[in-house]
């Protein structure tokens, strides 16, 4: 029998055992992310431990070096308990997730909201939920947070495995915990009770709301890939482990296992399903999304691009908020940059990334293979890119573009034919949509026919508050939109790999 004893984890008394590795604790209790699944790849699980451990690994001193190291900084899912210790987790700040949805019946249309006193809106990100709070004069209240599944794993294939292996449960209480959590605060914010919201449309891509539900992924997980549920329905609170809600919950529908009802949202939001003109959707996140109408058709794929320009995944990436580098331009041998809150640089956010590496590209400090010939740049004194952080840019902007060409070519257009492409996500209107077009992360057009519509999946769930009407347009768009393989299709494989230059 090993022996047990007493931690100190952030001044509350917990018993372990000897050998117990401190991240499956951590896990248990919801305590830290993990956005690499506990690997020891991401450096994110950082905590400051005092006691009887485990001895640093050599990937451990890598990431953290020697003098973090003295100062008792370890990473949790590397360490093994071997007795007493205190340990004081290094928790970070929410991020500021772009909010811009509003409860708006179109021109001609009554206003029936589907809620009696407060309505929500909820986009389930795999990185980031954010929400919104209605009443009948419109929206009150507003706020976003990390999705607390990314201790299970940064990607949505991670969370999969993990629920097939037994962690379905934890899992679905994760994020309901974390949506319910974050209802809260939006009803605290606006002075009112949260048991006063009557009404909440989520959306998400299908893996979340498979999650959510918990729903067995395994039609998700395996050849032919074809889901076996695709949402769409009402559901009472308690069904998906809410505790504190009462409200009635409905989950948007979804397209088909790799295209969401984040899509289907956005879709509705951007009014993709009518009007005239070829246009098209990319959602620039964890998981990108692409969609295109023509002749009155849609088109939509997934290309799994990684946490990359979420702020997650890179050396010193974060999200955006307060220390997040936001912008960067090249100046003489070095690099001036904006800060968000105007604070010491800390770390690099999405918009922040794109405008580096332009930078670098700019300056001839990277070539056009994503070659650093020093390994690492530091853009401030403590914010820097290595090369690792470069060749993860490379894969997920050439997801995005390579998914964009892939549906262009699917459906017989050319890219001067777009009238309009809408690129949507958490990056808010601080992208630079030219240094986009100049790393390869979008396709480069007129600047003219490309806009930033921010949060789009949020914007057209809080649009399903507005009916039954919009309900009914939301699941035929689902329906409507024809999912395009993109691993079976030999023009995004070309252009996935010509992409990795810049």
């Amino acid at each position: 029998m090993k022996a047990e004893f007493w931690i100190e984890l952030d001044g509350e008394p917990v018993r372990a055992a000897a050998g117990t590795p401190l991240g499956k604790i951590l896990e248990e209790r919801g305590g830290i992310s993990m956005p690499c699944g506990g690997m020891g790849r991401c450096g994110k699980c950082r905590v400051i431990l005092e006691g009887q451990a485990s001895p640093p690994e050599e990937e451990e001193r890598r990431l953290l070096g020697e003098e973090a190291l003295k100062q008792g900084v370890r990473l949790a899912c590397r360490v093994r308990l071997e007795g007493p210790c205190r340990i004081r987790l290094l928790r970070e700040e929410a991020p500021e997730v772009l909010l811009e949805a509003e409860v708006r019946p179109r021109k001609g249309e009554t206003f029936s909201p589907l809620f009696q006193t407060l309505g929500a809106a909820v986009d389930i990100g795999t990185t980031t939920l954010a929400a919104s709070l209605y009443d009948n004069a419109g929206r009150i209240a507003q706020a976003g947070r990390a999705n607390p599944q990314a201790r299970f794993g940064a990607d949505v294939i991670s969370r999969i495995e993990k629920s097939l292996s037994g962690e379905g449960r934890a899992l679905a209480n994760a994020v309901a915990e974390g949506i319910e959590g974050l209802l809260v605060e939006l009803a605290d914010s606006a002075g009112c009770a949260a048991d006063s919201i009557d009404t909440v449309v989520i959306a998400g891509n299908t893996a979340m709301l498979y999650l959510l539900a918990q729903r067995d992924p395994s039609s998700l997980s395996r050849a032919p890939f074809a889901a076996d549920w695709l949402a769409g329905e009402w559901k009472e609170a308690g069904e998906l482990g809410f505790r504190l809600l009462k409200a009635r919950i409905y989950l948007a529908p979804c397209i088909s296992a790799f295209v969401g009802a984040d899509i289907t949202a956005a879709l509705l939001a951007a009014d993709m399903g009518q009007g005239g003109g070829i246009r098209m959707l990319a959602d620039i996140g964890t998981n990108g999304e692409v969609a295109l109408r023509k002749d009155g058709r849609l088109f939509c794929c997934s290309t799994a691009a990684g946490p990359a320009f979420e702020g997650a995944g890179l050396s010193m990436g974060m999200q955006g908020r307060p220390g997040a580098i936001s912008h960067v331009k090249a100046d003489g041998d070095g690099f001036s940059v904006q800060v968000i809150g105007n604070v010491p640089a800390a770390g690099i956010c999405g918009s922040g990334v794109i405008d580096a590496v332009s930078a670098l590209k700019e300056s001839g400090r990277m070539d056009e293979t994503g070659y650093l010939e020093d390994g690492e740049v530091w853009l401030t004194e403590r914010v820097k890119l290595t090369q690792e952080d470069i060749r993860k840019v490379q894969l997920a902007k050439s997801a995005i573009c390579a998914g964009m060409k892939a549906m262009l070519d699917w459906s017989g257009t050319k890219p001067e034919e777009l009238c309009e492409l809408l690129v949507a996500g958490g990056f808010g209107s601080s992208v630079d949509l030219e240094r986009a077009a100049d790393i390869g992360l979008i396709l480069p057009l007129s600047p003219s026919s490309v806009r930033v519509c921010g949060n789009a999946a949020l914007a057209g769930a809080a649009m399903l508050l507005t009916g039954e009407r919009t309900i009914r347009e939301a699941k035929e768009l689902a329906q409507r939109a024809e999912t395009v393989n993109l691993a079976a299709n030999p023009v995004f494989q070309e252009a996935y790999i010509e992409g990795m230059y810049f």
